[in-house]
């Protein structure tokens, strides 16, 4: 069967993921994945980060299936119920004022950046110019890739949006140098994903916020990846003692169920009036119920505690059993960045999966370890005993 599929997609889909690991899953529990022959993998990966309140849930599965009887589809030119209720939940949940949905996070931040610019515009004010973090991640759409600090995921596809600048992380310096009359906002991941697991330095981020606040700055921060409890706290932001102006999210918020979000201060929210900006698809009325289920499940079942107190222990139990092998442990909650000394990281990947244990690799020296929220101290004990047998025996 496996190699039937295969077959077809390499027919039929648009090879952009190149030679996919040849897995296939049909069905999910809690943190398990089962393959399409039956086979056990415990998911340390989580969808990258995606499915917070691990596979079919059955609260999640019996909201979503009561709601897919009910009704899919409407459009936002209708009230939507959950869309109103989700909106709510958010912004009284968080530091923020109003809410927008749409599918995925590249969507998010670009309508983040469209709001920062439309703030100015709407003041009669010139300013437009973003700048963004080298090794970034913030979206393959042209803007968000313009966005992106990466050139392998925007040289093809020039002459890009125009605005953007890209300077180092944790570098005040060269923040201060760049920072202009025409600079509209600042946009950073407070812990840098696609790169292999980065936290910004607190001085960094708090440097920031001061600039944004001295040179009537927006301070967007993109939690596609971050946020909903992944760090141990609701958004990562959180552990920096600041407050953005904008805040993107995605992934984990609709546990499976593509919908993302847009949360802004009232004050720059307001730029978007009617007509300004849209979806078809986001907020609607299963995406919503999605997110209003996993978001009860996270609160109800502690999970946000619970990322950051198994979290601790596993990065912990990591220097403890494979130390010697890194040169860093890093990332908060169950966001982790594994970097070895050697140009292993692929292998040890491909080992676990071996052994039926599944994460991420950022070039050929980085695990990213991002798990299903719902993980136990017991789960992390089990893959730290199979990651050290497999360094030990292996390499």
């Amino acid at each position: 069967m496996l190699n039937k599929i295969i077959d077809l997609d390499k027919q039929y889909y648009m090879n952009t993921f190149g030679e996919r690991i040849k897995l296939m899953f049909t069905e999910g529990h809690g943190i398990e994945l089962i393959n399409w022959n039956g086979e056990k993998y415990k998911d340390f990966f989580a969808g990258i980060a995606v499915s917070a309140v691990g596979h079919s849930h059955p609260n999640l599965v019996k909201a979503l299936q009561e709601q897919v009887s009910k009704l899919l589809h409407t459009s936002s030119v209708y009230y939507v119920e959950n869309q109103a209720l989700l909106a709510q939940k958010l912004c009284e949940k968080t530091a923020f004022d109003k809410a927008f949905f749409a599918s995925t996070g590249a969507e998010a931040n670009e309508g983040a950046i469209k709001l920062a610019r439309k703030y100015f515009y709407n003041q009669g004010i010139d300013k437009y110019e973003i700048i963004t973090l080298n090794n970034s991640f913030h979206g393959r759409t042209i803007t968000t890739a313009t966005a992106t600090g990466q050139e392998k995921y925007k040289a093809p596809y020039a002459p890009l949006t125009p605005g953007f600048c890209h300077i180092d992380a944790n570098d005040t310096k060269a923040l201060h140098s760049v920072v202009g009359d025409k600079t509209a906002a600042i946009m950073v991941e407070v812990i840098q994903g696609e790169s292999g697991v980065r936290p910004l330095s607190p001085e960094f981020v708090s440097a920031i916020r001061q600039i944004c606040d001295e040179k009537d700055i927006i301070f967007i921060v993109d939690e596609v990846q971050t946020g909903i409890g992944r760090t141990g706290k609701f958004f990562a932001f959180e552990h920096y003692g600041i407050e953005p102006d904008i805040v993107t999210c995605a992934k984990a918020l609709g546990g499976g169920v593509p919908i993302s979000a847009i949360l802004a201060k009232d004050f720059v929210a307001s730029a978007f009036t009617p007509g300004d900006h849209g979806t078809t698809f986001g907020g609607n009325p299963l995406s919503t119920c999605a997110a209003l289920t996993t978001l009860d499940i996270i609160e109800k079942e502690r999970l946000v505690e619970n990322s950051a107190k198994v979290g601790a222990y596993f990065k912990d139990e990591l220097k403890s059993a494979i130390g010697d092998w890194c040169s860093d442990i890093r990332g908060k909650g169950l966001m982790i960045g594994v970097e070895f000394k050697e140009e292993i990281g692929k292998q040890v990947s491909s080992k676990l999966a071996e052994c039926k244990y599944l994460v991420g690799s950022v070039g050929d020296k980085i695990l990213r370890i991002v798990p299903p929220l719902i993980i136990t101290v017991s789960d992390v004990d089990e893959f730290v005993r199979v990651l050290a047998r497999i360094l030990k025996e292996d390499f």
